[in-house]
Parts: structure tokens; sequence; C-alpha cells
């Protein structure tokens, strides 16, 4: 937990000063009564499952509209048009950026998002904090990140169980071999490799490749990051990896579900 990249450094200061003036604008007891009334949520790796089972590749389709390191990606920026899109060309699942400062996003694209189409949806952001936790189950996500390099081992078990307990599922994130290792006593149902290298911030199709051989057929192996050809899914598949989380390359096409069910057929 000492060698955080400094892009990560940043993100996470920036979000423990957020979370503090989230604390003033809404407290957790509102959240925590705003979560009593809703329904349950719609089974994200049920969904996942479900496609794996059907003889597909199970999509989780990205709606983002910036990133830190290619900046904007996305003008006309829909969440909701762009969750029809996708639904219309077979994702599983959606994931949104719900972070503000570095990828333009919002809690709003992800309701927004969710409220389109009947698809489960990840809230994907830079989550440290219980509150951020309650904040994503009452905005109707039903699935959370938990990114291994920003968290300590027993802050990342208190977050999944918290998570779980309210009735979302986890996709936890590693790197590399020394994260994976970390994480594989939480024996996640959902395990998503990111290619990229948080350091460099080069991609490698390989960083999936090689950290398989450490993961029990327990765990739904989502490779993160970099699949942009055919080749690239062919490959994966030829792994036995075939659960995906894509969204550059969709968010860039003019119509993202169409990009997505081409890039699968």
């Amino acid at each position: 937990m000492t060698d955080i990249p400094d892009i990560l450094k940043k993100i996470l200061v920036r979000k423990h000063e957020e979370i503090a003036e989230r604390r003033k604008h809404t407290s957790l007891a509102a959240l925590t009564e705003r979560i009593a009334g809703l329904e349950p949520g719609r089974g994200f790796a049920a969904s996942m499952h479900a496609r794996l089972e059907a003889g597909e590749s199970a999509v989780i389709a990205e709606i983002k509209k910036a990133s830190p390191s290619k900046g904007v990606l996305r003008d006309d920026f829909r969440p909701g048009e762009i969750a029809v899109s996708y639904a219309r060309g077979g994702a599983a699942c959606l994931s949104v950026l719900t972070d503000a400062d570095f990828f333009q996003g919002s809690e709003g694209a992800l309701q927004e998002a969710r409220a389109a189409c009947d698809l489960p949806v990840i809230r994907k952001d830079f989550l440290i904090d219980a509150y951020q936790i309650s904040e994503a189950r009452a905005i109707g996500a039903d699935c959370v990140l938990l990114i291994a390099s920003a968290l300590s081992d027993i802050h990342l078990a208190e977050l999944y169980e918290q998570a779980t307990a309210l009735g979302m599922d986890v996709l936890v994130e590693v790197h590399d071999a020394d994260e994976l290792h970390r994480v594989l006593p939480l024996k996640p149902m959902l395990l998503g490799i990111n290619n990229r290298n948080l350091r460099t911030f080069e991609v490698s199709l390989d960083t999936t490749i090689e950290l398989l051989a450490h993961i029990s057929e327990d765990a739904l192996v989502v490779t993160e990051s970099g699949i942009l050809e055919r080749s690239d899914v062919e490959r994966m598949r030829a792994a036995g990896v075939n659960a995906f989380l894509i969204g550059e390359a969709f968010m860039r096409a003019e119509d993202p579900g169409a990009a997505l069910a081409h890039l699968f057929s």
C-alpha cells in the first residue's frame, strides 16, 4: 500500500475531501433511510453468468465521458441514450463512472443510465469509505468496484462485506500478481484484471493471461482495458476469458451499442 502511483495518490486525496463534503450535505442516516425504501438490486453477477451459460460473452459496457489520460472521450454525452444503445447491442451489464473531478462523471449519470434500461449497473469510482458504499446503494447501484491498489487488506474486506450486506455485488480489481494474492482470501465472485499499468499507463493483455493460472474457477474473471479489436476478444476467449469490461472503444463510436455488437459478432 505504500507504493501507490502518483495519479492514484492525487485521486485518493481528493476522494477524502469529497467524502467530507458529501457527509455535510447528506448524512449517513439519510442514506440509510433512502436505502430502506429501495427494491432489491438487479443481480449484476447473475446477469454476467446468464450470458456465459448461454454461450455468449458477458460484456460490462462502460459509460464515461472522460479519463485523466485521454481527456474527453465523448462530447455528446447522454447516459440514458448510451445505456439504451448498449442494451440493444447485447451488453450484460453497465458500468457508469461517477467520479466528477477526474472522469467528469456523476451519480446522476448512473441513475439516468439505469432508468433507461433493465441492465444492472456498477458504480465505478474510487471507493475508500463506508459512506460511499451506502451512497452507491442509495443511488441505485447493483454492484460496486473495489480497487485493491487503493485499499488495505482490512479495509478492502470491510467494504466488501458491507456492500454484500446491502445487497450489492462486488467487482474486485487488481493490476498485478501482488494485488491478486492480496485479494484471493476474499474469494471474490467477480475478479477484474486491469491490463493498464497504473504507473506507466501502458496496456498489455498479457497481464490477464499471466494471472489466470493463480485464480480458482470459482471466480468470474473480467478482463479490463485494452480490448479494442476482434483479435483482442479472440485472444481472451482462447485463454478462457469470456467476461469483459470495455469503455473507451465504445465511447468514441457514433453508436456505442452497434460498436459493441460488431466487436462481439
